[in-house]
């Protein structure tokens, strides 16, 4: 197992200088990147909003508003459809999903179905798409009653249709800004996200994402005023709308459009050559111009409407005919109001009505803090683990640093080729791949000192040592990467980039402990040929330890009974300090622009506003205030109601540098994504452990585990931290540590199980534990030293997530020996299992080989 050939040192070695080159862009700016020749890797890790600052927005398309008017076109297209086939008609209207209409003279029944025939014709959609599917239904009650239904598939192609068409739109309107990199995709049926790096002004783009910008120009009915149509009803064939004065002006317009904007060629903002107003001229295309030309001549004289997205910009007298193509839109604008109408219109409208149903912003000042703050915890912990394996082990110490090393930088580069973005939840990812890394080496030289320790020589030690860690650090690996992965397709946000995070990490640590460490221990046998292992081993420390831990589970069960049963009433009666992210709400971190902020006054400015129950308080220095606003009742819209009051109300004294909106809807979501994530985990792990093992290992592992994270939820009900989904991530951390433990030691019981067939149970418990006690000590105080780093280092926004992972690693420590140890007791775990297995084993390969 020592053996590498010069191909499997090439191979090793070559894998290693790839993931140099593909991570090494990261340490360079894009400016320095783009003097590179072009054959030089360029990909670099996206940081996350909340460490470079941004917008991310998800905008849901209002399926009502695609029915309505969808219905609204199929009614125009049955009344046309009817009066070219000059069939008499009467009742013609839309409600739900239904178009009906009576025809007046049975005779003409039979013409009006040919007439509308063509309407219910298949649509092929192509293959993708589903083929062909009808999009309308005719059906009819005998007596002339003609009733047009639209199919849910016609509703879903339009909202397919719908969703992509706002994506290219969306896409038009935040390149126009002049952004960087923008992340623009769907999710789910109807969602789609927005996520914009760096951006200086969120206000601009959400203000840009949420119009329709539907332009149509239309004729003022003169003939009736507003105050009559507000009064009574506006006539047939036309509608009341307002215009965007303050206050709104009414004026009774057309329904039928003249124009609509999808005419349009071109729209840029400019001045008015008569009052120096900004302005912004369109330019319509051929058969718009000709149409714009031909309504101007024969309206002369007579006023029309700029509508845009349903109330009136303005409504000019036609004094002559417009015969260029050209026109121009008045409205009071100011200069960035009529850039962005501009940006709009050349952009195209949207099909539908997008509301904002999560918002979080994240000011480009306080992501650079978090990079700096994380940065600087990633350093100090790393270093503090290197100066600590250096100091237990020596030159292996330095093996494990500098596997260590290559470890996180093949991480990295994997991170970097995926185009995956880091979060903070990733750092915590990050973090708990070092304690496994380190883990994996630990276990790698305690197995090779003990079998020198046996009587074995150094070269037998160490082969035997790599051979026996190595099924050990798979099954503590897998299960820990089979949570990941079934988190990563159930979980969302930053689940899902805690999971890719460590997943990468899990297949970078297996392949640097099995390959790095192991070739670097390999040449230093073969070079040195040494007689024993090298003096800088510390560990020796822990073999004098013969502590009974069984002969205390008594204590220990009954302690954490009583703790498990406190969190559990605890959160039943007090509940957890939950965030936005499970209850709906707002979030609005402020800084004050001079000297220290006045929460006081804050509260009182807020309660002004009627939005219901406040919360503000002072977060990390004097100037930042976090505000929580209570979920509305209003949903989404009225979301972004309270968030634009807050901001009138405080834009003028203080910074906004982090907002983050979750409606209730996505609230609920997550929550549900989150549980079913955490479940399906414990689920498919106690199925490999029971696959791997026996079904006791397999209900003791889930049984510690479980008791982490009911402590773990108990240490949030108990300090009132905010538990958002950043604290899942950290149970999550919890998770994968403890189970990464338990297995560790249970692997040691299998062993001992075979070794030891007559020894009773709790003996063998104790002896198997004070085995792999040096391994859980180091291991725990590695993991717990970098995430003290980024505990005191890490800054504010990190801090109560970090405080979680502390707490939980150590009751992940605990709950390995204390809790999944004795379990094993309580089933009457059997050493005849084993010996029985063995037997059926070595039946079967004696078989085998007769054959």
């Amino acid at each position: 197992m020592l053996y590498f050939s010069r191909w499997k040192t090439l191979f090793i070695w070559l894998i290693v200088a790839i993931g140099v080159a593909v991570a090494a862009p990261n340490l360079f700016s894009d400016q320095q990147l783009a003097k590179l020749p072009g054959w030089v890797p360029d990909g670099k890790v996206t940081l996350g909003l909340d460490l470079q600052g941004g917008s991310y927005i998800m905008l849901q398309v209002d399926r009502s508003n695609i029915v309505q008017d969808r219905l609204n076109t199929l009614v125009d297209d049955v009344r046309s459809d009817l009066r070219e086939a000059q069939v008499r008609y009467t009742g013609l209207s839309g409600s739900g999903d239904t178009v009906q209409v009576r025809i007046t003279d049975p005779a003409q029944y039979q013409a009006a179905t040919e007439a509308l025939s063509p309407l219910t014709e298949l649509i092929n959609a192509g293959t993708l798409n589903g083929g062909s599917f009808q999009e309308v239904t005719l059906s009819d009650n005998g007596q002339g009653l003609i009733r047009m239904t639209l199919t849910d598939a016609g509703l879903e192609y339009r909202m397919r249709s719908a969703v992509a068409q706002s994506i290219e739109v969306i896409r038009r309107r935040v390149d126009e800004l002049g952004t960087t990199e923008p992340l623009i995709q769907r999710q789910g049926d109807d969602r789609i996200i927005v996520q914009v790096p760096g951006l200086d002004d969120p206000q601009r783009l959400k203000s840009l994402l949420n119009r329709t910008a539907k332009l149509t120009f239309h004729m003022v009915d003169t003939s009736v005023s507003a105050q009559d149509a507000i009064e009574s009803r506006p006539p047939a064939g036309d509608e009341l709308v307002y215009s965007m004065d303050d206050p709104p002006v009414p004026y009774v317009i057309e329904k039928r459009a003249l124009i609509s904007g999808e005419q349009l060629v071109d729209a840029k903002a400019g001045f008015d050559q008569r009052t120096n107003e900004p302005v912004v001229n369109i330019r319509f295309d051929s058969r718009g111009a000709q149409r714009f030309a031909q309504a101007t001549q024969q309206n002369v004289g007579r006023p029309f409407a700029i509508v845009l997205d349903n109330q009136v910009v303005s409504a000019p007298v036609i004094n002559e005919p417009i015969l260029g193509g050209q026109a121009q839109i008045s409205g009071s604008f100011t200069v960035q109001g009529a850039n962005d109408l501009a940006v709009l219109l050349r952009a195209g409208a949207l099909p539908a009505t997008l509301t904002v149903v999560e918002e979080r912003t994240v000011g480009p000042s306080l992501g650079a803090d978090s990079i700096r703050a994380g940065v600087m915890a990633s350093v100090i912990g790393a270093a503090l683990v290197v100066v600590f394996m250096l100091g237990f082990y020596g030159m292996f110490g330095l093996m494990a640093n500098v596997a260590l090393f290559f470890n996180i930088v093949l991480l990295v580069a994997v991170l970097s080729l995926i185009g995956a973005t880091l979060t903070l939840p990733g750092i915590a990812g990050i973090v708990l791949t070092i304690g496994m890394a380190v883990d994996s080496n630990v276990l790698i030289y305690e197995r090779i000192r003990e079998e020198r320790k046996n009587g074995r020589s150094v070269v037998q030690a160490v082969d035997s040592g790599f051979r026996r860690a190595f099924a050990t650090i798979i099954d503590a690996n897998l299960t820990t990467l089979i949570a990941a992965v079934i988190l990563f397709f159930l979980g969302s946000g930053p689940v899902r980039g805690f999971a890719v995070t460590l997943a990468i990490g899990i297949i970078t640590t297996i392949f640097s402990a099995f390959y790095l460490t192991r070739w670097m221990v390999s040449e230093w046998v073969r070079r040195r040929r040494p007689k024993e292992l090298p003096k800088g081993i510390r560990t020796a420390m822990f073999d004098g330890i013969n502590f009974s831990f069984m002969q205390f589970r008594r204590y220990s069960f009954a302690l954490s009974a009583v703790l498990v049963v406190a969190s559990v009433v605890g959160f039943g009666v007090h509940g957890m300090n939950l965030g936005i992210d499970f209850t709906g709400g707002s979030v609005v971190q402020v800084q004050s622009k001079e000297g220290s902020a006045d929460i006081g006054k804050i509260r009182s400015d807020l309660n002004e506003l009627n939005i219901g129950a406040i919360q503000a308080q002072g977060f990390g220095t004097d100037k930042d205030v976090v505000i929580r606003v209570q979920s509305q009742e209003g949903g989404a819209n009225a979301e972004q109601s309270a968030i634009s009051k807050i901001r009138g109300a405080l834009e003028n004294s203080y910074n906004f540098v982090r907002v983050e909106v979750v409606g209730p809807v996505v609230s609920g979501e997550l929550t549900r994504s989150a549980t079913i994530g955490v479940l399906a985990s414990l689920m498919a792990i106690l199925i490999y452990i029971w696959f791997r093992f026996e079904w006791q290992f397999a209900v003791g592992a889930i049984i510690a585990t479980t008791h982490d994270v009911l402590l773990t939820i108990g240490i949030f009900v108990l300090t009132g931290v905010e538990f958002n989904l950043t604290s899942i991530a950290a149970v999550l951390t919890i998770v994968g540590y403890s189970l990464n433990d338990t297995v560790v030691v249970y692997d040691r019981v299998r062993e001992n199980l075979r070794r030891y067939q007559k020894m009773p149970l709790p003996e063998l418990l104790d002896i198997s534990i004070n085995h792999t006690l040096s391994r859980t000590i180091l291991t725990a105080v590695t993991t717990l030293l970098a995430l003290a780093a980024l505990y005191i280092f890490g800054g504010e926004v990190i801090r109560s997530f970090t405080f979680a992972m502390l707490f939980g690693i150590a009751v992940g420590t605990y709950s390995s020996i204390y809790i999944a140890a004795p379990i094993l007791i309580a089933f009457k775990l059997r050493s005849d299992t084993f010996k029985k297995r063995d037997a059926e084993a070595a039946d079967a390969a004696g078989k085998g080989a007769k054959v």
